[in-house]
């Protein structure tokens, strides 16, 4: 008790456990940093890192004397006015050191930079696959059609009807795009199950995401085949067949 306490720490709840005391416990208790302090309060437990590292002990001391941070929450209406002000109070209270600052929020972006880096280059080559992907289902239905002009002409004298030729041309280009989602759906499911074992704290990957992507696939394969598909169906079947 005749302790020259220099220093006053608070401790999250993660390092009043691995210390061995409960958060009453600890309360009151001296440690010694660099100069014996006593626990003046317990926070819980909150990310101050990377969410790819779990909650680690963590402890808050101040020393009387040694400023050299303020945490000062504002309410980001008039920053300009709000910067002056804590310029003008720092420069009082330690004019020793210079005035520097950065917003948390901006903090915890710099944390995530590289996913955020990623998800964009990701998006950009995810729309590059699906223009590419269009522009082949629009060529090889193009194709595709021309090859059965003959067919095309014969089952609509035979009283086809529009959505009868419409659907012999797309139902073969849909087989091909639900074959390649089951192939790509395994692979998407371990590649992302993989990224996300680097994070401490991750989301489960849900069977409804794979079901839209696979919806997506084909409204899109549908978009790209039908204008082909429509065209070949609405024309003359006598042009057709004495073309052939």
């Amino acid at each position: 008790n005749n302790l020259n306490y220099r220093h006053i720490f608070i401790l999250n709840e993660k390092a009043v456990k691995e210390l061995g005391w409960t958060p009453e416990q600890a309360i009151g208790k001296t440690i010694v940093k660099g100069s014996p302090g006593i626990i003046k309060a317990v926070v819980k437990d909150f990310h101050y890192s990377t969410l790819h590292q779990p909650i680690g002990p963590f402890v808050i001391f101040l020393a009387p004397g040694q400023v050299r941070e303020m945490f000062v929450k504002i309410s980001g209406k008039n920053i300009p006015a709000t910067l002056q002000f804590l310029r003008t109070v720092w420069k009082e209270r330690v004019p020793n050191r210079p005035f520097e600052y950065t917003f948390l929020d901006e903090s915890y972006d710099a944390l995530y930079k590289t996913e955020q880096r990623t998800a964009k280059v990701f998006a950009v080559f995810a729309g590059l696959a699906i223009l590419l992907g269009c522009l082949g289902l629009f060529a090889l239905t193009a194709y595709t059609t021309a090859q059965r002009t003959k067919e095309i002409g014969i089952r609509k004298v035979l009283g086809a009807s529009v959505s009868n030729i419409v659907n012999m041309l797309s139902k073969d280009f849909l087989k091909l795009v639900l074959i390649a989602a089951f192939i790509a759906f395994p692979i998407a499911w371990w590649s992302m199950n993989k990224w996300l074992q680097d994070f401490a704290y991750r989301v489960n990957i849900s069977w409804w995401i794979f079901l839209f992507a696979g919806l997506a696939a084909v409204l899109i394969a549908l978009v790209a085949v039908s204008f082909q598909a429509i065209k070949a169906a609405l024309s003359n079947p006598v042009k057709s067949l004495r073309t052939e």
